[in-house]
């Protein structure tokens, strides 16, 4: 089974445009609503987000809506902690497709990263 992780000077999670996500107040809290919209710049990218380097300014005090974890993803989802990496991945693959698109380095790296974790 693949195994969900981030890759690294991917950041396509940092693009937060709320058009994007319409159903946002589906799974945040009012306050976790507003901290997200606080985050979206102009460009629909997190403010907190270094395009140049690829790299989130505030990774290690990012909110928990940023952070891909059994208690995270239970609590917005519903998702069980057995459940979390087939969920992730998926959540991953169309966000790097929407920004990147379908064809993208990113999202081939992505899949490579996944796949090669995957284990008999």
């Amino acid at each position: 089974m693949a195994h969900w992780q981030c890759i690294q000077g991917c950041g396509a999670c940092c693009h937060l445009d709320p058009g994007d996500r319409p159903d946002l107040a589906d799974y945040l809290t009012p306050d976790e609503l507003a901290h997200y919209l606080s985050l979206v710049g102009a460009d629909g990218w997190c403010i907190h987000y270094d395009q140049s380097q690829r790299l989130c300014t505030i990774y290690d005090t990012r909110p928990d809506f940023c952070r891909v974890q059994p208690d995270t993803f239970s609590r917005m989802f519903g998702i069980e902690p057995a459940e979390l990496d087939e969920f992730a991945i998926d959540c991953c693959e169309q966000q790097i497709a929407g920004v990147y698109g379908n064809q993208s380095e990113e999202l081939e790296r992505f899949i490579t990263t996944v796949d090669g974790s995957a284990t008999d």
